[in-house]
Parts: C-alpha cells; structure tokens; sequence
C-alpha cells in the first residue's frame, strides 16, 4: 500500500458523527412505487484529506440523482474496515459497498461473501469495461467472475533531478533501460575525497522496488501451475545483485532503512530535494510532496531485451453478497459514479492518485491540469502496462521470505543469489504447507 494512503490514515479521522466501526443498518430499501429513494451504507477507511475528498464525492453523487442516497461511513483504517466488514457479515448487517485492500477483496470472495458484479455490467451497455485501467480492473476477477471494481490506483516511479542530469548531460528520455539508469547512476554520482556527496539514484527499502526490477526482467514468482515459488530464478538474480553491486561495490546508490514508520522514506524524499541524490524510485503519491521546479517524473524502464513491467494496484469497491438487491443495484450505481471518467479524474488530481479510467486522460479538466502537471500522467501511463498485484497465497509468507532476503541484499551485502536461494526454501515450504 502507498505511503501516502497510510500517512493519511494516521491522521485523525475527521468527519460527521459516522466514526462507528459497524454502524447501524441503513433506513428501509425504497419501496417500489413509493418515489423515495434507496439509502446505503459506503464504508472506507480513509482520514485527513483523503477522508475530506470521499466526503465531497458522495454528497456530490447524492446531489446528482435521486435515486439513491449514499450514506458514508469512515473508519480507522482499511484493516478496521476489513474487520468491521467480517463482524457485520456475520450479524447479517453489511454495508451495500466498502472500499478494500485487494488482498482483503480476494479473501471475500474466496469465501463466497461478496456479490458479482458481471451480471449489473452485462446489463449496462454504458459501462465500458475496457476503459479500466487493465491491471486494475483484473484485480477484480477471480474464479472467472468479477467481484470489486477499482477506486484509486498507485504504482512506484522514477523522480529525476532536472538540474542533476542536465550538468550531467543526461536526458531523462534516452534511460530506456534499467542498464541506462546504472550507467547514469555512474555519471550523476559525485565524491568528496573519499565520501559520496550526491548519490545517483536511491531506490526504497524493502521488497517492492526490487520485485518491480525482477518482473521487468521477466521474472515470476509462481510458476504457471502456481506450485513453485521461482524467486530464484536467473531473472531474480541478475536483477538483484545490480542494485547489490551499485550499493556496495560502486557506491552510486543508497538505501535508506530502518527508523520509525515512514521515516526511510522521507529520508529518500529530503536527499533528493536537498541536493543528496540526483533521483529515486517512489509512490506516484509522492507528488504532492516534491516540487516539480526541479524534479521530472519517469516511468520505470525495462531490460535490454526485456519490457518494463512494474507492479501497479488499486483499492477497491465491492458489494457484500448478502445485501438486498435493490441495495446491490444502488451500489453499482455510486460504484459506476465514483469509477467515471471525470470523477476518477478529478479524484486523480486531488489525491494524487492513479485514475482507473484510460479515458480520463481526454478529460478537459485533466488534460489542462495535465498540461501544467505532466507528471500527473507519468504513472497513468505506466499503469496501463503494469504487472498485477501479487496475490500471495500463503498469507504473505512468501513477500516475508522476499523481505528477508531484500534486507540481506541491500544492507548486509549478501550476494543475491544466496539471499534468493534462502527465501526460495522458505517460501516453498510456506507454499506446500498450503497445499496439503
């Protein structure tokens, strides 16, 4: 999940009287023939301004129909509304729609709890599903049917100083290549005696960068038959121990690690905007953060030989299975909302997330915001490529297998082909054991 998201969820939540971790069930379904409208719960774990945002789409939503009447409940966090979702499922006393993790959506719907969605698409001959964002909209589909749409998306891109690779006669444009950006790396590094004054590139700590470097080499996790872990494999290696080699042998890199919560990650933000680092790999949230006077956003680049095929995920929306019908069809209909061109566009550009629409790029307001803030369509564009989000089936055994083993490459200086084969056996058996 994006730093960002998590910063604003330690925020206070700052809304209404609907704090309540499982609210009371909403006001009786519309009765048919009677005019009034249909009332639904919309439960979503997001505060600060996020929360204020949420705020405004539904009283915008409810102000442009009247039909159905969304009623928002915040909750702590997107783990309290997971568990207030599972304590209302069973007390037969769900929301209509709630905003979740992909990991948490697919466990719901392993469990037959939240209802398809194909049959409200296949009637709806507006919809458009191809206008998702495809890596999005797949995150959705298990089993052959459809259970979430996506709300908001994210994926991790590369942020260059201008003025940096300018005196360094580098072009952000012509680092097509993960090979490209070492080389520069090599260039945009600068010494004083004996110490790096300016390091050339830092990745973040931790897995992610590593795994989106390992996939756009064309590396995989599971093998097609999903019964062997391949995070071994000559792919992971050789993408692991270039970054390995430029932290340790030549020094062009950094990794930052450790501390209190996202305090590594602020420490890569500040040595690039305080002249420490010529560039980073980062949340496409970051950009409320940095200042685009002096920074220009990429898209991670691939491999010789290899396209470019970093991890990019959406939060999502579903309908829990055992809401009323007429509930079910109001909820798609504020999901079909929310998920517009427009408004996934202009939640884009307040936020600071990805829109899920392909189209939203057309929007008049997001194409003259986009004029003024090319970047904005930096992780849009990326996102169209973007490997899905690993869904792991061992209950994240085996990304804690692969966090082990980022921690041994990036601080310990283990080669990576012997951090990778330790976190293959660990994750394997995690994976057998899940098999028996």
């Amino acid at each position: 999940m994006s730093k960002k998201i998590i910063a604003l969820l330690l925020a206070a939540v700052s809304v209404t009287g609907l704090l309540s971790g499982c609210a009371s069930p909403s006001t009786k379904a519309n009765v048919q023939g009677t005019g009034k409208p249909v009332e639904i719960e919309f439960w979503y774990g997001l505060g600060g301004k996020l929360g204020e945002n949420m705020q405004q789409k539904i009283k915008d939503f409810n102000n442009s129909q009247k039909e159905v009447v969304v009623k928002g409940v915040a909750q702590g966090s997107y783990d309290e509304t997971y568990q207030a979702l599972q304590a209302a499922i069973a007390a037969n006393k769900a929301p209509a729609a709630v905003l979740l993790k992909n990991d948490q959506m697919t466990a719901l719907a392993n469990k037959k709890v939240l209802a398809p969605l194909d049959d409200f698409i296949s009637k709806d001959s507006s919809f458009k599903p191809d206008d998702f964002v495809t890596s999005f909209y797949n995150q959705g589909k298990l089993g052959g049917k459809l259970y979430s749409l996506p709300m908001y998306g994210t994926t991790q891109v590369i942020y260059y100083r201008k003025d940096f690779l300018a005196a360094a006669q580098v072009k952000p444009e012509e680092l097509k290549t993960w090979e490209d950006v070492y080389a520069a790396a090599k260039k945009l590094t600068k010494t004083n005696g004996k110490d790096v004054s300016v390091y050339g590139f830092e990745p973040m700590w931790g897995p992610d960068n590593l795994m989106d470097m390992a996939l756009s080499k064309g590396a995989k996790i599971l093998s097609d038959d999903k019964k062997t872990v391949t995070i071994d494999s000559q792919e992971w290696v050789d993408a692991w121990e270039a970054a390995r080699k430029a932290i340790f042998d030549d020094k062009t890199m950094r990794i930052h690690s450790g501390g209190q919560g996202w305090e590594y990650w602020y420490a890569t933000i500040d040595d690039v905007m305080k002249d420490r680092a010529a560039g980073y790999l980062g949340s496409s949230g970051d950009q409320g953060d940095l200042d685009f006077s002096k920074i220009v956003a990429a898209p991670q680049p691939g491999w010789n030989g290899h396209a470019a095929a970093p991890v990019a995920s959406a939060q999502t929306i579903s309908i829990p299975a055992i809401t009323d019908k007429d509930k079910q069809q109001a909820a798609f209909k504020w999901m079909k909302y929310f998920t517009s061109a427009e408004v996934t566009a202009d939640w884009s550009m307040k936020s600071g997330y990805i829109a899920v629409r392909k189209s939203a790029a057309e929007v008049p307001a997001y194409k003259e915001f986009a004029s003024t803030h090319p970047q904005a369509l930096v992780p849009l564009k990326q996102a169209n490529t973007a490997s899905p989000s690993f869904i792991d089936p061992t209950g994240g055994k085996i990304y804690d297998a692969l966090k082990k083993a980022a921690d041994k490459v990036e601080i310990e200086n283990v080669p990576a082909a012997q951090a990778l084969k330790d976190a293959k056996k660990e994750a394997q058996a995690a994976l057998d054991a899940v098999a028996k």
